[in-house]
């Protein structure tokens, strides 16, 4: 089945409640699914006790104290009991619907990476499991009040055992690890499938005051500027428009004029690089208009 594997913030006020939630739900996925807790944030032993999952404390740190993504996948591909791994955000909560969409990416590829889009949706207080129709509430909730976000926030990543290797020392939750994920699995040459069609991602909203800057400081501080040089520079940071496959109503394809429209090839690849540029150039005017804020649309339909 699946191993899903994590690091939380610490366990306190509201980031503990949409924290537990999205464990909570992850437990809740099959029987079978593995949950590895790694880091040892206030709270994260206790909570991993009282869901049954695994924890594992010690992970290496940069000088500031944030976890490091090279150490903490190379231990999940490590300890994982199964072939099936998942990096998920710790406020992501995920729905049944999440495993068939992995069995069937996996039947389709022995090697892949999966992400989609995200649902932002004002969750504030814990999820009754215990409701029988939880996961419907919370899809109403999501279609009345949700935002999906754009393709540049990938906060799951489902992929095989063994993809991963050599990675830098890239900093979690500070800006463009993510993007690099993406890029690797492009790189590698297997296929990168968005599951945004299919599969609702809900996002607990939260605010950024555990970061110095705030949201702001998590993409511009010296710990992304860092991550982004780690990772080879603009040019190997990509977002789920450059996934190769897409989720459609008949299943797994790939994704129209990719292959055989060299303009449209390089159109979808480096089109996210372009605006990196065109809106760091320009952020200074925008903020002065009030422009500087990204829109999103409304919610679409998930099964």
């Amino acid at each position: 089945m699946l191993t899903i594997f994590a690091t939380p913030k610490p366990f306190a006020g509201h980031v503990g409640v949409i924290q537990r939630n999205a464990l909570g739900s992850w437990v809740r996925l099959h029987p079978e699914c593995q949950v590895i807790l790694f880091g040892d944030e206030p709270g994260s032993a206790d909570v991993a006790a009282a869901l049954g999952i695994q924890h594992e404390p010690d992970v290496q740190r940069n000088e500031l104290g944030t976890p490091l993504l090279n150490h903490i996948f190379a231990r999940a591909q490590e300890i994982a009991a199964h072939d099936l791994l998942g990096y998920v955000n710790c406020d992501i909560v995920l729905l049944r619907c999440f495993c068939e969409a992995v069995l069937r990416v996996a039947r389709r590829s022995p090697e892949f990476l999966m992400v989609g889009r995200r649902c932002d949706v004002p969750v504030t207080q814990p999820l009754d499991f215990q409701e029988p129709d939880w996961e419907g509430r919370l899809r109403g909730l999501a279609m009345r009040s949700g935002k999906k976000q754009l393709p540049h926030a990938v906060d799951y990543f489902v992929f095989s055992r063994g993809l991963y290797r050599d990675v830098p020392p890239l900093a979690i939750g500070r800006g463009y690890w993510d993007h690099w994920l993406v890029w690797k699995a492009r790189a590698t040459k297997v296929p990168v499938v968005d599951a945004s069609a299919a599969l609702l991602a809900v996002h607990q909203n939260h605010d950024y005051s555990h970061y110095p800057g705030g949201a702001k400081g998590v993409t511009s501080g010296v710990e992304a500027k860092r991550n982004r040089a780690l990772a080879g520079g603009q040019w190997h940071l990509y977002t789920i428009e450059h996934a190769t496959h897409q989720f459609v109503a008949g299943g797994i394809e790939r994704k129209p004029g990719r292959w055989h429209m060299p303009f449209t090839f390089f159109l979808r690849t480096y089109s996210s690089q372009f605006w990196y540029w065109i809106l760091k150039a320009t952020f200074k005017s925008r903020h002065a208009l009030g422009l500087h804020r990204g829109s999103v649309s409304q919610v679409e339909d998930w099964r």
